[in-house]
């Protein structure tokens, strides 16, 4: 299993249910990546999207403790041990967590690889990701030149757990 964040360089994922920094080359990497895929992520997350709704050409899990919400065009699931049921369907490769700070905390250490944007500002967040480096049994496999978005610098990198 994946997981696939955009982090500043404090870890943070966002501020009031909302991306910190749209990065065009970032959203084409994360649709790039995950079309055609599973996509894993909380209530929250889905909410954030463009009308609340699921991405397309995915297919969309939603993990959360609402038992009362449904939604057209995911599996709404209310436990990791129903989550890991649904996903002996898929291949692991092929499963992506995309968020948010509870289910990439309940989650990353069920993943293999974790493909991490890094942004090189701080920015005011109230939600974060599990911080990688120095994190016992991660360690980054690959880093890509110093990309930039305007004045800001980021890099796309790669994390692998032994």
């Amino acid at each position: 299993m994946n997981v696939i964040a955009a982090v500043d360089k404090n870890w943070a994922i966002g501020m009031k249910n909302r991306l910190l920094v749209r990065i065009p080359a970032d959203q084409k990497f994360f649709r790039e990546t995950t079309t055609g895929k599973v996509v894993v992520m909380g209530r929250r997350t889905l909410e954030s999207f463009p009308n609340g709704l699921p991405l397309k050409d995915r297919v969309n899990i939603v993990l959360t403790h609402d038992l009362s919400l449904h939604v057209q065009g995911a599996v709404v699931l209310h436990s990791t041990e129903a989550l890991f049921a649904e996903l002996k369907k898929y291949r692991s490769e092929d499963v992506y967590v995309i968020g948010g700070e509870e289910v990439y905390a309940q989650l990353i250490d069920k993943c293999d690889t974790a493909f991490i944007t890094k942004i090189d500002f701080a920015y005011d967040a109230d939600a974060y990701f599990p911080k990688l480096d120095g994190r016992p049994g991660w360690r980054m496999t690959e880093e890509s030149e110093e990309q930039t978005y305007f004045d800001l610098e980021y890099y796309f990198c790669r994390y692998e757990r032994s």
